[in-house]
């Protein structure tokens, strides 16, 4: 946001708590609507209300068509459903390429910017094998491992969408330029949260890995220390209900520890093959193959039991056909995933459902 004082995520709590579909009406509301609203106090109102300084919004409209950029709104029906359905999502995002890419069935490989010859193996190994079972890949064309496998899923002749720390202008690292096009080429695409201009600054970086992770329906961490980018990558994936899959290394390797950190916490799975992937997973995948989770349901057992809450019989009714995710959940319900998790434990407990394996609930 170009305003004093209110912020991307103030904004997306007024968003939300008026009903105000576009960004841009959010200007059309006065100083009382905005009071209403906890944690938006005077000051934040009427720096929103008093807003006048068009000519910096019309430079950053004329600096993305210079940049040969699209862009696309929270409201806007090309805004990728599954970043859309997360906890704080972008308002608005600059693409370059098939906006269309955004919204493919994907997983997000992420590692270290510095990898062994182990972790250089693994992430060209798995970003082949992931593009072949018709995913895309998603990364942030950071050296390492990010390039490694936006480049193999350039060369397996897959999509892949590199999400920028920086403005769409500003392709970080300069070497990652030529890549960057080629993504585009391939009919992939090339997207930011941040307006033209912007420096790839280090506080943009953990800002971007949400992106990162809530597009993709996993995130497989190749290769990581303890600490870095990919566990806070990591870390978001499982705050936003996707699924964590983690590349075992072996021991003492320190390349490799904080991977084998998350399997031994339980916040990932280890992976060997694709199938061990692909078994977590629902989604139909780019190549037509689907995944177990679109296992059609014949369970009626709900329908007869006894005091039900009319969120309990829609719940029920939205899992009558096949298995989903609690994000699809969430879509059809027309709510947010962390408000289900008290319901779905209720009819678990009633023994009218069951989790399986990614969060995919289905009928008993």
């Amino acid at each position: 946001m170009q305003v004093p004082n209110f912020g991307v995520r103030t904004a997306r709590v007024v968003l939300k708590k008026t009903g105000v579909d576009h960004a841009e009406d959010l200007f059309s509301l006065n100083v009382n609507d905005l009071l209403k609203i906890h944690g938006i106090g005077k000051e934040r109102a009427v720096s929103l209300t008093q807003f006048d300084d068009w000519k910096k919004v019309d430079k950053i409209l004329e600096k993305t068509e210079k940049s040969g950029a699209q862009l696309l709104s929270l409201s806007d029906p090309a805004y990728p459903m599954m970043l859309k359905q997360t906890f704080d999502p972008p308002i608005i995002l600059w693409v370059k390429g098939d906006p269309a890419a955004l919204s493919k069935p994907g997983i997000a490989v992420v590692g270290t910017r510095n990898p062994g010859r182990y972790g250089m193996y693994q992430a060209e190994n798995w970003s082949h094998d992931i593009c072949k079972a018709g995913l895309q890949v998603n990364s942030g064309l950071a050296y390492g491992v990010d390039s490694t496998a936006h480049k193999t899923a350039v060369k397996s002749g897959g999509s892949t969408v590199a999400v920028l720390g920086s403005g769409i202008d500003r392709i970080y690292p300069n070497r990652n330029i030529r890549l960057a096009a080629e993504i585009i080429e391939k009919g992939g695409a090339v997207v930011t949260e941040y307006p033209p201009g912007t420096k790839p600054d280090a506080v943009n970086f953990p800002e971007r890995n949400r992106i990162v992770s809530g597009m993709s329906y996993g995130t497989l961490v190749v290769e990581s220390g303890v600490k870095g980018g990919s566990m806070i990558t990591a870390r978001l994936a499982l705050d936003q209900n996707r699924e964590v899959f983690v590349v075992p290394h072996p021991l003492g390797y320190l390349k490799g520890e904080g991977c084998n950190y998350l399997i031994r916490t339980g916040q990932g799975k280890l992976v060997q093959t694709m199938d061990d992937l692909l078994e977590e997973l629902s989604v139909q995948t780019e190549n037509g193959a689907g995944t177990a989770a679109e296992t059609v349901v014949t369970s009626k057992k709900w329908e007869t039991a006894e005091d039900l809450s009319e969120r309990e019989v829609e719940l029920c009714k939205s899992l009558s056909e096949k298995s989903l995710h609690i994000d699809h959940l969430a879509d059809k319900m027309e709510t947010e995933p962390f408000k289900l998790s008290a319901i779905l434990l209720e009819l678990e407990m009633k023994g009218l459902i069951k989790q399986k394996a990614g969060k995919y609930f289905e009928l008993t």
